[in-house]
């Protein structure tokens, strides 16, 4: 192939990151997007039984899983207790900026 040395050093520079060669990195770029365009247009195949299966599958009443309510239960990293933090320090120098004070005692 013919590239721009500018898309050369690209390649370059990342195929050292890996520490492997241009070679091998970009035939295993390449590999890698011919697997997704393929795995994109392949058909899937499977029994009338299976077909059956999962269409039933799809047209049953919504399961939760547990997994998946307790990680939306959790708090987001920037709602944890360094954000307060923060949010606390915010709050106090707005509240100075605008004349109030915030000693103690």
């Amino acid at each position: 192939m013919r590239l721009p040395e500018t898309d050369i050093a690209v390649i370059d520079r990342a195929a050292a990151l890996r520490g492997r060669s241009r070679t091998d990195f970009v035939r295993d770029a390449a590999v890698r997007a011919a697997e997704d365009v393929l795995m994109e247009t392949m058909p899937i195949r499977m029994s009338p039984a299976g077909f059956k299966a999962f269409m039933a599958a799809l047209s049953g009443p919504a399961v939760p899983v547990p997994e998946m309510v307790e990680l939306f239960q959790r708090a987001a990293p920037w709602e944890t207790r360094s954000s307060e933090v923060d949010t606390g320090l915010l709050e106090e120098n707005a509240s100075r900026k605008k004349g109030g004070s915030n000693k103690k005692g």
